[in-house]
């Protein structure tokens, strides 16, 4: 599926609050273009793009999808990109290689939550919007119900472009206000009737909905405006061009009517896609950066610059091994061709080439600037990588993910699979940068990172498919930590003598609590020789071997002072080995006597949510023995800055999302260590004891 011109191609991503029919959407385009024979449906998993065991299980999208259609000498490369929030990472992806962005709104539900957070992230893309108001057939469907929603949400730049004749059970067809034109489709989404005779029943609408189409383009183009203002006559031939230019610049988002499982609607769509939206050299260059400075490099999207192309997404199957989707920004990337991966500093064969077609690949030999398609087996290429001519390097900025914020304890489900589990889990984090594995040395647990309880739900899915291994989730461990509240001194003498040569060790030792966050001090005040010098460090490795395993639940030890000022040695029995020992008990006596304590992880947290939200996320914080440090305004709504133990906000992610409906955001990261309340500790402390029992 090849053009010859970059002006003919289409990068276009499909985003919504999920259920809004993007899916079916998609569908309904490949169809009408005939890349499908029939109709697939979510509900029935038979979709070219839902194609994984886990989406059809679902019936949700949670990967995105490239799906090349060609329509009127064009290609529209779709990207049918993920609705769930628990899988924003794959969005970001979608909108960094689209060049505009098809929104769609349920004409049932409206604008949701995900509507503004989707309209939010085009717009950091700086990429135009087309809006599609989807399930116009769908029982309780209104069309100005949306649009009012639209412009409320997103401004009077929101205008009707395709609006439709009826709703629900009534819905006929649509009637395009720019070109005066009504299409009647049948039930099956067959285009029965065109004609520029408008129903009478949306003869208002049309000249209201037409009114506020002018009235947002002529804001846009002076030469319009004058003659708007001296009332001449506007012909569509005059606003057409008009809207196209108002669309790429993002001074106009149109919006259309329809109804994908029926297909209505959607030829009209495709063509204000190839009207309006930018090719992708619109912009005519693209910006990166020299490799290994900050100086900026430019590259003409051209097929006849030197070759340059950005790695989008990674898929990895244990049977075909990698495949990485990569946009072409300039020049033309071929097959059987070395190349030159920039992050890496390494040459990359580049092998056979294929474009997507959800599941199915198109093998071909070439891709020229602007297209989308994918490679097998690259060696080293990963996520974010740039690959491009050897002679000519330009590295591009990886995309920002969302840092994963609910992190969970994985254990193999089988004993013996620890380690499959792991290797898994590794190769999977491969195709996800949303989704983190990492081996906590200190409570020896595995612990993966994700956006979300479904995130992990998935991963468990598809990593028990790929890798035919299964796993179980638990909540993390708590890393806390013991310390010393005084300061004391102690002794100990660690005398041997088993027949021949025995064991002598003598310390005295002073302790003391340092402030928090200073972690261990060791010194030493020894005269005369009564330790000899040698066996300093053997009384420092002893204390801190003892600092490994505190007196009260056997975590590590932090923040205390130990200075060795006396004591006293035998010249035969003496060694490093009778030194350790007894510093090491010295240390676990001095501390039972310096009134030890438990601490706690203590996290920093900013929580973004609507402002009438703001006083129960508050009284929950504090709920959680947290602080709050401060609130203010932000784009979103309101910031709240707060501290909370970790043993208590862990799950976090899962609670904000309970309580907001998905409205909240929040980011976490450690700041210090503080004393756990009594009855808490005390519970940690006889909890630690029954585990060790067991």
């Amino acid at each position: 599926m090849k053009v010859q011109k970059t002006e003919q191609i289409r990068n276009i991503a499909l985003v919504s609050h999920s259920g809004a029919g993007k899916t079916s959407l998609t569908e309904a385009m490949l169809y009408r273009c005939g890349v499908v024979s029939r109709l697939g449906k979510v509900d029935d998993g038979t979709t070219a793009s839902d194609w994984t065991p886990e989406e059809k299980n679902r019936k949700v999208s949670i990967n995105a999808s490239y799906l090349p259609v060609l329509y009127k000498d064009h290609k529209i490369n779709i990207i049918d990109a993920p609705g769930y929030s628990d899988f924003i990472g794959d969005v970001r992806g979608s909108l960094r290689v689209a060049d505009g962005v098809i929104i769609l709104v349920c004409a049932a539900s409206g604008v949701e939550i995900d509507t503004k957070r989707y309209w939010r992230m085009a717009d950091e893309y700086e990429l135009p919007k087309i809006v599609f108001v989807n399930k116009m057939n769908r029982e309780s469907a209104d069309f100005r119900k949306a649009i009012d929603e639209l412009q409320e949400n997103f401004g009077q730049n929101v205008v009707p472009v395709v609006i439709p004749i009826g709703a629900a059970t009534e819905f006929k067809g649509v009637v395009d206000i720019l070109k005066k034109k009504a299409y009647y489709y049948d039930e099956e989404g067959k285009l029965i009737k065109e004609t520029t005779d408008i129903p009478a029943e949306v003869q208002d609408d049309m000249e209201e909905y037409r009114m506020m189409l002018v009235e947002a383009l002529v804001e846009t183009d002076d030469e319009l405006l004058m003659k708007y203002l001296e009332e001449e006559p506007l012909s569509d031939e005059e606003l057409i061009p008009v809207l196209g230019k108002a669309v790429k610049n993002s001074q106009v988002v149109p919006v259309l009517a329809g109804a994908a499982t029926t297909c209505t609607g959607v030829e009209i769509l495709m063509d204000y896609i190839i009207e309006t939206m930018p090719a992708p050299n619109a912009k005519g260059i693209v910006k990166g950066f020299k490799p290994g400075t900050e100086e900026e490099e430019v590259r003409e999207i051209s097929v006849n610059a030197p070759m340059s192309a950005f790695v989008v997404k990674t898929i990895v199957d244990p049977f075909v091994g990698r495949l990485s989707i990569f946009k072409v920004l300039s020049g033309k990337l071929s097959s059987d061709t070395e190349y030159f991966n920039v992050n890496k500093d390494q040459k990359e064969k580049v092998g056979k080439v294929y474009f997507m077609k959800g599941k199915e690949q198109e093998q071909t030999t070439e891709v020229i600037a602007g297209d989308i398609a994918a490679v097998a087996k690259l060696s080293v290429t990963e996520t974010g990588d740039t690959l491009c001519d050897i002679n000519a390097p330009i590295q591009y900025p990886a995309i920002k993910f969302p840092e994963p914020m609910y992190s969970v304890a994985v254990y193999a489900k089988k004993e013996g699979d620890e380690e499959k589990v792991g290797t898994a889990l590794n190769k999977y984090a491969e195709e996800d940068p949303t989704f983190e594995v990492e081996h906590n040395t200190e409570t020896k647990e595995l612990i993966v990172k994700s956006m979300g309880s479904q995130h992990i739900e998935v991963v468990r899915d598809i990593i028990k498919r790929k890798f035919n291994v299964e796993f179980e989730i638990r909540a993390p461990k708590i890393p806390y930590r013991e310390t010393i509240t005084v300061k004391t001194q102690v002794e100990e003498k660690y005398k041997k003598q088993t027949g021949g040569k025995g064991q002598y060790g003598h310390v005295l030792m002073r302790m003391e609590p340092l402030p928090r966050g200073e972690g261990f001090a060791f010194d030493e005040e020894i005269f005369g020789g009564a330790i000899p010098s040698q066996y300093i460090p053997a009384v420092e490795k002893g204390v801190k071997e003892a600092m490994e395993a505190g007196v009260l639940a056997g975590y590590p030890v932090v923040d205390v002072k130990t200075v060795v000022y006396d004591g006293s040695y035998h010249p035969v029995d003496s060694s490093e080995m009778a030194f350790k020992i007894a510093a090491s008990k010295a240390f676990k006596k001095g501390m039972e006597q310096a009134k030890p304590i438990l601490l706690e992880p203590i996290m920093e947290l900013e929580i973004i949510v609507p402002e009438e939200m703001m006083g129960d996320i508050m009284g929950h914080m504090t709920s959680k023995r947290g602080k709050i440090l401060g609130m203010e305004p932000c784009e979103d709504g309101q910031l709240i800055r707060a501290q909370a133990p970790l043993a208590e906000i862990w799950n976090y992610a899962i609670e904000l999302k309970s309580m907001t409906g998905g409205q909240g955001t929040f980011t976490m990261k450690y700041s210090h260590y503080e004393k756990v309340p009594e009855k808490q500790a005390e519970e940690i402390i006889a909890a630690r004891a029954a585990e060790k029992e067991e």
